[in-house]
């Protein structure tokens, strides 16, 4: 714990949270001019000059499209504050309700998600939960298209669906777009209660709950919740206070899928009938959070125009460089900046042909501008020497491996400088994780499992070498690296990882 914000929290700009490089904010800008949801490129130049010379030089933009300025002190933290407030940069705050970046813009979504999602910040504060809920409890609204939210966690999630010549949302809790339980679909009226009837029922069990702790008796009763009484007038919601009455209808709530791995070392025939690629989970290959698109590439909007969208190698980039970036954007024309899910930015309002230009200069300066990157499929903290907690050097073995071995990445790989998996904290189909034995390998699980393997932190990288060398010899024709390392196994991918090791004490 800490003065400033304890471990787990989110470190607001008037909470900074410390971290093993000093003290963390988190900004999530909805405004940086009168007509714009993201910020202009001179403020985010002005950001990153603020968070060069108060930081330390390091800034992030996060899964949830969040942006982080690092390596602050309590005194630089203050200054950084007046400073954001100064250039009049607003910032969420309350619980946050998440849209697309592309809410309202993009010509593909169903619906445009911002009035429902205001609609259902305003029923919050309304019902005074703002300050009942921990600090990570958070809703989605989704209205489809280019950029969807499926990637995202969140307690809530209202998603637009076309019923008829209606338009609909569907409400689930607890999970991403692949695996959240299914509620109900119903209006933009019904979904906005259930939100808030959901929030409440997590309220009541404390801050550190969220809507996965409901237990099914809840989550039955909002399934059959088509109330449109006001949120300020709904009951209290809890095991022990009455609960709001539900239909005779059952449940549509949905069961997680399991799936079955088998271990085979050798390269052999599939058995008749059976698919290659297991159906579900992240050693299945398939993204993380469901088939939602990258950020990065072109978006097209209306009018013969496009959202640019470029990423952060691991969600981070020295400030200078974000400035350098920024600053070709200016003078190619962009007028507008917005941070996205998945650890990028998209960059708006320069002519179509300036697009590959600015392309070509976040190249040239190391951001990612392809969505086949292999960095894209990587999951790595700062780790040493950045991080005090860290005990590998992430980055460092991250741009080793996505070099040499971009041809197997189909599978999401976390490189974590020690248990707590800030980068990462669900499973991944490997994890390299640094501890006090060295640089351990976990399969299909979090950085907090018990590594299967050990070797050095500083040959991590060869490991991992040795086990794509096995994968790319082994796997069928048409197979995917992450259902092969299903049939491989974890026994034997973890002995793999070992050997080149004890091949070079030989």
């Amino acid at each position: 714990m800490n003065a400033f914000s304890r471990r787990g929290a989110c470190p607001a700009l008037s909470a900074p949270m410390q971290t093993g490089d000093g003290l963390l904010v988190r900004l999530n800008p909805v405004a940086g001019a009168p007509s714009f949801e993201g910020l202009t490129p001179k403020l985010l130049i002005e950001l990153a000059d603020s968070a060069q010379r108060h930081g330390n030089g390091i800034m992030e933009v996060t899964a949830r499209g969040s942006l982080q300025i690092r390596g602050l002190t309590a005194e630089t933290a203050a200054l950084l504050a007046a400073e954001v407030d100064a250039l009049g940069i607003a910032v969420r705050t309350g619980v946050p309700v998440e849209t697309s970046p592309l809410a309202g813009i993009d010509p593909r979504e169903i619906a445009d998600p911002r009035p429902l999602a205001e609609r259902v910040r305003v029923a919050v504060e309304d019902a005074g939960l703002t300050q009942r809920l921990g600090p990570k409890v958070s809703v989605v609204v989704d209205g489809g298209g280019q950029l969807t939210m499926d990637a995202v966690t969140a307690d809530v999630r209202l998603k637009a669906v076309r019923a008829d010549n209606d338009i609909v949302w569907s409400v689930s809790v607890a999970g991403d777009g692949r695996n959240a339980k299914v509620l109900a679909t119903v209006d933009a009226d019904a979904a906005r209660d259930i939100a808030v009837a959901t929030l409440r029922m997590v309220a009541e069990k404390g801050r550190e709950a969220h809507a996965r702790d409901l237990s099914e008796r809840q989550l039955v009763s909002l399934a059959g919740w088509h109330s449109v009484a006001p949120p300020s007038v709904l009951p209290d919601i809890s095991p022990t206070r009455g609960e709001i009455a539900h239909s005779c209808s059952a449940s549509p709530i949905s069961n997680a899928e399991t799936a079955q791995h088998t271990s085979a070392f050798a390269r052999t025939t599939p058995p008749a009938g059976q698919p290659i690629s297991p159906p579900v989970g992240e050693m299945s290959g398939r993204t993380e959070g469901g088939a939602s698109r990258k950020p990065i590439g072109l978006f097209p909007l209306a009018g013969d125009t496009f959202a640019l969208g470029i990423a952060l190698p691991y969600g981070s980039m020295p400030a200078d460089k974000l400035i350098a970036l920024t600053q070709s954007a200016l003078t190619l024309g962009t007028t507008e900046i917005r941070l996205a899910p998945g650890r990028a930015l998209l960059f708006l309002g320069q002519p179509q042909s300036a697009n590959h230009r600015l392309q070509q200069a976040a190249a040239a300066l190391g951001f990612v501008t392809s969505h086949t990157d292999p960095r894209t499929r990587i999951a790595a903290c700062p780790g040493t020497p950045a991080c005090a907690s860290g005990r590998i050097a992430t980055r460092d073995i991250a741009e080793t491996i996505a070099a040499e071995n971009a041809d197997i990445l189909d599978f999401t790989l976390h490189i974590s400088g020690c248990a707590k998996g800030c980068a990462h904290p669900g499973p991944a189909a490997l994890t390299i994780v640094g501890d006090e034995n060295g640089a351990g390998l976990v399969v299909n699980a979090t950085a907090k499992a018990l590594p299967a393997g050990y070797r050095p932190g500083y040959d991590a990288a060869r490991g991992f070498g040795r086990v794509a060398a096995v994968i790319r010899s082994a796997r069928f024709q048409d197979e995917t690296a992450a259902a092969c390392l299903t049939r491989l196994g974890p026994a034997a991918i973890a002995e793999t990882y070992q050997q080149a090791q004890t091949k070079k004490r030989k």
